[in-house]
């Protein structure tokens, strides 16, 4: 049953840590400016075809305001869609070549910060309004060979209907990684890659939510299809904004043990039932979760590449001393709680607190209590959730 007072509190703490007006937009110019440069007739890319999208969360319309004054983190891939394979280039090669266009763009558009070279990408630092760093992941589409055994894995592993799985492999590509023992090698042992068929398989748990997306197309008028994901803004898209703002704040100063946004967002999707409100979709979310960790590895499949393991951190040696397949539990278990403590319709102190401690963020607590209808002689004492969880923080 729909909770209108739970969910506008849910709202407004959304409202929070929305990205700011014209956000989507800026970050929309920026990869669509850079994609018209590598198609000016002296561009050396111009020959390939080159295809300049968003990835991510930005891409998904799951992305946050920066927590604590942290940079905007904008995902781009560089595909240029012809003339080349792995049996003509290598990933070096095709690493300088996108990466010598984005030299030129950079000094072009006076972008102070150098071009900055990482394991995967390419990273531009923008310094103005709106500072936003774009990491741009330089690649070409992936062998046909090579998308046929991943169409049969999303069929027989993901469950995948077979046009899905269909569509979302042709989107495979072979991504550039300077780690890579061939980097500078023809080989066909490229990294496989498909942030654009992620978002079809999440646009297709996005579209369980019939009900809702029937009445938004109506509010806009138009087919859902013609409208970006930033503005279908389902319960399952908010859950995952407010998932991750949790996240952030529990492991502020810590970041390096918080459980990984894709683990979050692979998760919720698979967890989400098409809930027509943000209150049931959160309730089941967290309450099934972690009932789509496989009891073996891969324990968090991808779903567009079921023999990638979101998780394979959570058993490297490497990483152990980081406890993550520990802290993803714990922070699991602290979400519930604080959630549970959010949707407490009759304590505004209550709500106030656990807005605070779950996600920094500063209620009033006089526009609480007229979100949920209470009068000064009708309010119940401040008293203390056992629900809302151990304060201090677990130790992570």
């Amino acid at each position: 049953m729909l909770d209108k007072r739970s969910n506008a509190i849910l709202a407004k703490l959304l409202e929070s840590i929305e990205l700011p007006e014209g956000a989507y937009e800026k970050a929309e110019k920026r990869y669509t400016d850079i994609g018209e440069w590598l198609h000016r007739e002296d561009s050396k890319c111009v020959d390939f075809d080159p295809h300049v999208s968003s990835q991510g969360s930005f891409r998904l319309g799951t992305a946050n305001k920066p927590y604590r004054g942290d940079e905007y983190d904008l995902d781009m891939g560089c595909k240029l869609r012809q003339g080349l394979s792995k049996d003509t280039i290598t990933q070096e090669q095709l690493k300088i070549l996108v990466g010598d266009e984005l030299e030129q763009y950079r000094k072009a558009r006076n972008i102070k910060e150098d071009l900055a070279e990482k394991k995967r990408c390419w990273t531009l630092k923008y310094a103005d309004g709106l500072s936003f760093h774009m990491d741009i992941v330089p690649c070409i589409p992936e062998s046909d060979p090579t998308r046929a055994v991943l169409k049969e894995r999303m069929i027989k592993f993901a469950q995948l209907d077979e046009s899905l799985a269909s569509d979302v492999s042709k989107l495979a590509v072979s991504i550039t990684d300077n780690t890579d023992p061939g980097y500078k090698a023809i080989t066909d042992n490229w990294r496989i890659s498909n942030p654009e068929g992620y978002a079809r398989w999440f646009e297709s748990r996005m579209r369980t939510a019939s009900a809702y997306l029937s009445e938004r197309e109506m509010v806009f008028k138009a087919s859902i299809d013609t409208l970006p994901y930033y503005k279908w803004k389902t319960p399952l898209q908010s859950a995952v904004q407010l998932l991750k703002r949790h996240r952030d704040t529990m492991f502020e100063g810590n970041e390096d043990s918080k459980p990984i946004s894709v683990i979050i967002t692979t998760l919720a999707a698979r967890a989400y039932r098409g809930e027509s409100d943000l209150v049931s979709a959160l309730s089941n979310i967290l309450g099934s979760m972690d009932k789509y960790i496989q009891p073996k590895v891969p324990f968090v499949p991808n779903p567009v590449n079921p023999a990638e393991d979101f998780a394979d951190k959570w058993y490297s040696e490497k990483h152990a001393r980081l406890k993550l397949k520990e802290n993803f539990h714990r922070w699991l278990f602290q979400a519930k709680a604080d959630f549970a403590a959010l949707c407490s319709k009759d304590n505004s102190q209550v709500i106030v607190e656990a807005a605070d401690r779950g996600f920094s963020v500063n209620f009033d607590k006089v526009s609480i209590e007229q979100v949920l209808g209470l009068s000064a002689a009708v309010i119940t004492p401040p008293r203390r959730v056992e629900a809302a969880g151990p304060r201090p923080w677990f130790k992570v």
